[in-house]
């Protein structure tokens, strides 16, 4: 049965998760800009959410929740990514790269090459598995087998409006972003905030 405040529970939940900027968040952005593949981009990432949360919600968060081994694994990885991300954007401020010019640069070329880069940076990111799997799942399969779905489902909802917000007004507001001082302050805070993330995941007891 569909219960409203618990789908807003969801969606409140699934927005706090997804909505601070990352990986996944800095590569819509990236796409948005440079104007190539947005909606397989934006279709793809929401796609995975969509996935991963009923993947959780399923059981499997809580099961990774009781292996300490999976979830040292994940905090690590995820932690590496991030820092490795960081690293990366805080080097192109640094050397002043152009953002990814519209309808060329470092916009994937073809679709299949858009794709891969974007299951790249979700997949391989084991952040998005803590996000999604462990947290999202482990409290939406925490509630009265009834209220699950009102709970996915506003979880889902989240990650379709952010993603389709974000790419799209990325796209709106290239005109701005890919001038090349706002795109360095885009790099620098980016990459600020991947080591912020990664920092408060490793000391996460």
């Amino acid at each position: 049965m569909f219960s409203q405040p618990i789908f807003l529970q969801g969606l409140g939940m699934g927005a706090s998760l997804i909505m601070p900027i990352g990986a996944q968040n800095a590569h819509v952005i990236r796409t948005g800009v440079a104007g190539r593949h947005v909606v397989l981009t934006v279709a793809c990432c929401i796609l995975i959410d969509v996935v991963l949360i009923a993947l959780g919600m399923s059981g499997f968060g809580a099961l990774i929740e009781q292996s300490p081994a999976l979830l040292l694994a994940a905090r690590w990885g995820g932690g590496a990514f991030l820092l490795w991300y960081g690293v990366r954007c805080l080097a192109s401020c640094w050397r002043g790269s152009a953002a990814p010019a519209a309808g060329g640069g470092q916009a994937a070329a073809t679709a299949a090459r858009a794709l891969g880069i974007v299951l790249a940076m979700s997949l391989l990111n084991p952040h998005v598995y803590l996000d999604t799997v462990v947290l999202l799942g482990a409290v939406g399969s925490s509630l009265a087998a009834g209220h699950r779905a009102s709970f996915a489902a506003g979880a889902m909802t989240a990650s379709l409006l952010w993603f389709s917000a974000l790419g799209l007004g990325a796209r709106r507001c290239a005109f701005v972003l890919a001038r090349p001082v706002v795109w360095r302050a885009v790099e620098a805070f980016t990459g600020a905030t991947m080591f912020v993330l990664a920092a408060l995941l490793l000391i996460e007891r």
